[in-house]
């Protein structure tokens, strides 16, 4: 894999047929793997099967050793365990990270504002989503904007407490923010780039490890916003991201008890 358009970017927009193939990886504790079982998605222009996806299941066998013989559901849960439920940072836990969020947000937002960049990502959001070029564009556009608003110290005013005075002297209740700790983002297919990126960052702005599912249909895309936001600086460890079928995905929900702060039902198209 090489580099692209943008920075970490593993693909070509235009580039992309079914005779040069794209792959769409999970990402699990920092790292990017593949999968014995490989879905494939029909460019919706010629019917030719142009993206691959690595999709977890629940058959193989459980083995550090070889990331294409063991059971990813339980690496996703063994992941999740890692962050405790006052999250990875709140106002009284290195509370240095909502600085670091608001410099991801610039950096993000920046890179999004470049021409180059911002056509990339419309681009490869209309090679699977029946979008003009405005349609596409207006996502990128919302999504930089919305990074744009949480640069510098916003992260943190957006963490901002309160105090209740009490009815007798001296007493006084406080309410803070607070992080769910691992919490689980599920998102539909018709806002391949908007809808996840918001919801994931407001999740990580306040503390929580999201595990992120998008429709595996146009996955691609927010797989492609994590390795940029990997460049503006978001530690590798902070997201998950799982290619799945719903099956998979509600019992890894079930099994490890997230939270869900986003998600939208969607019926099978036969």
């Amino acid at each position: 894999r090489s580099v692209h358009s943008i920075p970490l970017a593993t693909v070509e927009a235009e580039e992309i047929s079914g005779a040069k193939p794209a792959e769409v990886l999970n990402l699990v504790q920092g790292k990017w793997i593949g999968s014995s079982n490989w879905n494939t998605v029909v460019d919706p222009l010629n019917g030719e099967p142009f993206i691959k996806v690595a999709e977890v299941d629940e058959a193989g066998v459980q083995s550090p050793l070889n990331t294409y013989c063991f059971n990813k559901r339980f690496e996703f849960k063994a992941s999740t365990s890692v962050c405790p439920k006052h999250g990875l940072h709140n106002p009284f836990k290195a509370p240095e990270r909502y600085l670091m969020y608001g410099d991801i947000s610039a950096k993000a937002a920046h890179m999004l504002s470049l021409p180059k960049v911002s056509d990339f990502f419309v681009r490869l959001i209309q090679r699977v989503s029946p979008k003009s070029y405005q349609q596409a564009f207006a996502e990128v556009y919302v999504t930089q904007k919305f990074l744009e608003n949480f640069c510098g110290d916003q992260v943190r005013f957006l963490a901002r407490s309160f105090a209740v005075p009490g009815n007798h002297l001296g007493q006084q209740s406080h309410g803070f923010r607070w992080p769910y700790g691992p919490v689980a983002i599920i998102t539909p297919f018709n806002f391949p780039l908007e809808i996840p990126v918001l919801q994931l960052m407001g999740a990580l702005y306040m503390g929580n490890k999201p595990v992120l599912k998008v429709d595996s249909k146009v996955s691609i895309v927010m797989e492609q916003m994590l390795r940029l936001l990997h460049s503006c600086g978001l530690p590798v460890e902070d997201v998950d991201f799982i290619n799945c079928d719903g099956k998979t995905m509600n019992k890894l929900l079930l099994e490890v008890g997230f939270l869900i702060p986003f998600f939208l039902i969607q019926k099978l198209i036969l």
